[in-house]
């Protein structure tokens, strides 16, 4: 969430970058400054109140003592009325502080300056591309996005059972498949692929929960924000996870780091579960969007002064992996209009689907400044002495369904046979497979 103090000083700033997101409830801020200065002076009331209470007290047997019995009465009644008074005002603290609490959470996070004010999708800017000429898209050129091998992965699969959703259907519901045989091998092998890179560059692997406590989903403003995405075990009030960043961020909450500990990065394999299942049609077809996934994340928590650096090679590292699996792709940074609630700035990593000739989400890398970290409570105490909160950033590296559709599509070389990459082939043992 934001600091407080921020949305006191410079309301219409926060208002203004509510309205660059696209979100409506701009009056939540002037509810969060009226609550909060009502918060504030109720606790003011209190303090003072408590600290008469305490010196009336005090009198008590100091009057007793003098044999003042009947003035010594008067004031055990007075403190009495004064413990009521104050058991009233801490109900009252305890109140306005849930509310301000609450308001607190439904404000998004503020975009970073660098990144584009937009109204809607058509504003995001590609920042990089890899695997095709300037200015021209794969389906313009003379490779397999203009052959007769190029066709959608869920025509590769037919018949196969390889990735049955059929069966996944039966078993559970649309949107959970089987991968069996050659595909269930490939999927493994490109998570221990994507898990091994991030290694060598320094990453330390975890294991991490799949279901998380209400705290921890708080933690990572997955809620208040995304409820309806996210699958729950309501006997026991634990959430599913969309994403490995929900317990790896949290892994550090209410900690404080030294200086000289950060940064910190983990990469941490998982299935992801999520409720969302996209609109219609292609879209939702095949690989595109699916209910349960496999997913490698990469997380950060950094120095404050070098996010925005960190945040460059962690999109660094989540290009490199789709080079090496010679994906073409293209980086976009994300407008105001097109970014999550919790994020300052986001680029999406897309894949290009010859078979289907569309852009596919694979990555998205994102810093999230302080938003995460003041809701967690993670914090590190400079050289200074000063303690300050860290900045957490976290990217997919990758997502596996729509990696796994491009790449079908991509290496394909008919009949069947499925080219695997020179920088792949230590992980896969050959140098194609066939469905």
């Amino acid at each position: 969430m934001l600091d407080i103090q921020i949305i006191r000083t410079q309301p219409e700033m926060v208002k203004e970058a509510m309205r660059a997101k696209k979100e409506k409830d701009t009056h939540l801020v002037d509810e969060l400054i009226e609550t909060d200065e009502k918060w504030r002076n109720t606790v003011f009331e209190l303090d003072k109140l408590r600290k008469e209470s305490n010196s009336r007290a005090k009198e008590i047997g100091q009057l007793m003592g003098q044999g003042k019995k009947e003035e010594a009465a008067e004031v055990i009644r007075q403190t009495g009325e004064m413990k009521q008074s104050i058991k009233q005002m801490e109900e009252d603290v305890r109140t306005l502080a849930q509310e301000r609490t609450y308001l607190l959470l439904r404000i998004p996070n503020m975009a970073h300056e660098s990144v584009p004010v937009t109204e809607d999708e058509s504003g995001n800017q590609m920042v990089h591309h890899w695997g095709f000429s300037e200015g021209k898209f794969p389906s313009e050129l003379d490779t397999d996005a203009s052959t007769s091998n190029a066709v959608p992965h869920w025509d590769l699969l037919e018949g196969k059972s390889w990735v049955d959703f059929d069966r996944g259907s039966k078993v559970t519901a649309s949107g959970f498949p089987f991968y069996v045989g050659p595909v269930a091998r490939l999927q493994r092998s490109l998570i221990q692929f994507f898990l091994d890179k991030a290694i060598e560059k320094g990453y330390i692997e975890m294991m991490a929960p799949y279901f998380v406590n209400e705290d921890s989903a708080r933690g990572t403003g997955n809620i208040p924000d995304k409820e309806d995405m996210m699958y729950t075990i309501p006997r026991d009030g634990y959430y599913l996870i969309p994403t490995a960043e929900v317990p790896v961020t949290n892994y550090h909450r209410d900690e404080i780091f030294k200086a000289g500990d950060l940064p910190v990065r983990y990469v941490c394999y998982t299935p992801c579960w999520r409720r969302e299942a996209g609109s219609h049609g292609s879209d939702v077809r095949g690989l595109n969007r699916l209910h349960q996934f496999d997913k490698v994340e990469l997380v950060k928590l950094v120095d404050p002064d070098s996010s925005y650096e960190e945040l460059e090679l962690l999109r660094r590292d989540a290009e490199d992996l789709l080079e090496a699996l010679e994906l073409p792709y293209r980086t976009l940074l994300m407008g105001t209009a097109d970014m999550g609630f919790n994020q300052s700035k986001k680029y999406d990593l897309e894949v290009w689907s010859p078979g289907q000739q569309k852009w596919l989400e694979v990555s998205s890398c994102s810093n999230f400044e302080a938003y995460q970290a003041r809701r967690m409570m993670v914090r590190v105490k400079k050289g200074d002495g000063k303690t300050e909160m860290v900045h957490t950033l976290n990217g997919s590296a990758l997502a596996l369904p729509r990696v796994m559709a491009a790449f079908l599509e991509t290496h394909h070389e008919g009949e069947g046979v499925i080219r695997i990459p020179e920088a792949f082939q230590p992980w896969t043992g050959s140098s194609s497979i066939s469905l």
